[in-house]
């Protein structure tokens, strides 16, 4: 699978990371399939308030205007672009998923209604100057794939 993150949305990240100091924050991925298995990653929506030092929760209902908005501006061509996932930080641990993240999008798109497959992407800070990132695939039925820490510069 290939996730692009545009300089936009990296910038955002970091904006929001920087903000956010040792508080957890993430939010709900929007993305552009551009190939099968091939995204970008288009917005996101963000809850800076929810986390704490060491968790971070996402209420559904303060996000859906996000993707209401998202699926406004694309056209409602819900073929190319969709929800592709959940993000968050972990700026006091690795960007690797935790138990409790993998149980939650375990849930999420085996028990889900609407969602077969979902993106996990777990950011961290490192020195103000770039992100460590890890993209977590989940899909029904299929074992969980979580891709090596990847190092994002400007």
């Amino acid at each position: 699978m290939r996730i692009e993150l545009g300089h936009d949305i990296r910038s955002r990240l970091r904006k929001a990371l920087r903000q956010a100091g040792r508080r957890e924050i993430g939010g709900m991925i929007f993305a552009e399939q551009l190939a099968p298995a091939h995204f970008r990653v288009m917005d996101f929506s963000l809850d800076a308030y929810s986390g704490s030092h060491a968790m971070f929760n996402r209420d559904p209902d303060v996000h859906r205007q996000a993707l209401d908005d998202f699926f406004r501006r694309t056209g409602h061509d819900f073929t190319r672009f969709n929800y592709l996932g959940e993000w968050h930080s972990h700026p006091s641990f690795s960007a690797r998923p935790s138990l409790d993240d993998i149980a939650t999008m375990t849930d999420l798109v085996e028990n889900g209604e609407d969602i077969s497959f979902a993106v996990l992407m777990i950011v961290r800070l490192r020195f103000q100057l770039w992100m460590d990132c890890t993209f977590t695939t989940f899909a029904r039925g299929v074992p969980t794939i979580t891709s090596h820490i990847v190092r994002v510069f400007r």
